[in-house]
């Protein structure tokens, strides 16, 4: 069997990233490295252990105690750290907050370096994140940094949290974002950006399936 390509894939919060690179992993067969869920764990983990979120050394010895393992199952990814299933706890609005708190701190991105670069170095796997094109995996076959429009992202974000029964209004989601995103590419560490080199789609106007094939079409001119 081939050893297949990497691709990086990078966007804002609410961009559609996660959506894609989970379907494109499945169509491929690749494996799927969710970055985000490790820092949303971390930020998780820390709010619960009463870590403090400006503590760089603190968080950096957090993020590397712990262990990840990302497994599929019939209702689709899920996220276990320490063997403990966090799938539904990372995704609540305060925990990604959090995350993006800790995703400042460079103790808490050396931490996790390592073992992002260890899941994409034997090639066959998509991963997403903000700084994977850039940073975790250059040298990518392919990279494609995933945006839309801050309305776009804040009304998909609003109904995700409707559909989960969770409490708030779209102005407030719309802050969040906003705010996320100013923390994310303004950050002196591996700041939000596309890597030279992506390819830049604009998914405001896309569903996910169109995004989904052109991906797809990108990946298997590259080799997949």
């Amino acid at each position: 069997m081939s050893q297949g390509i990497c691709i990086a894939i990078d966007g804002p919060a609410s961009s559609g990233k996660g959506t894609v690179a989970r379907r494109v992993a499945r169509e491929l067969d690749y494996a799927y490295v969710d970055t985000g869920a490790m820092y949303r764990s971390v930020g998780l983990v820390a709010l619960e252990r009463s870590v403090d979120l400006d503590d760089g050394p603190a968080l950096g010895r957090l993020a590397a105690d712990l262990r990840f393992r990302f497994s599929w199952t019939v209702g689709g990814l899920r996220v276990s750290v320490d063997g403990r299933d966090v799938s539904e706890d990372i995704r609540a609005e305060h925990v990604g907050n959090a995350a993006s708190a800790v995703a400042t701190r460079p103790e808490v991105r050396t931490a996790l370096l390592g073992l992002q670069r260890a899941l994409g170095a034997d090639g066959r796997v998509v991963m997403d994140g903000r700084d994977i094109g850039t940073v975790i995996l250059p040298e990518a076959e392919l990279k494609v940094f995933l945006d839309a429009s801050l309305d776009e992202r804040a009304r998909r974000r609003f109904q995700e949290l409707q559909a989960r029964g969770l409490v708030s209004t779209l102005q407030s989601v719309r802050e969040e974002l906003a705010q996320r995103d100013a923390q994310d590419s303004g950050r002196e560490v591996a700041p939000l950006m596309a890597a030279a080199d992506a390819v830049v789609l604009d998914s405001t106007a896309l569903a996910p399936e169109a995004v989904v094939e052109t991906v797809l079409t990108l990946a298997r001119a590259r080799g997949a």
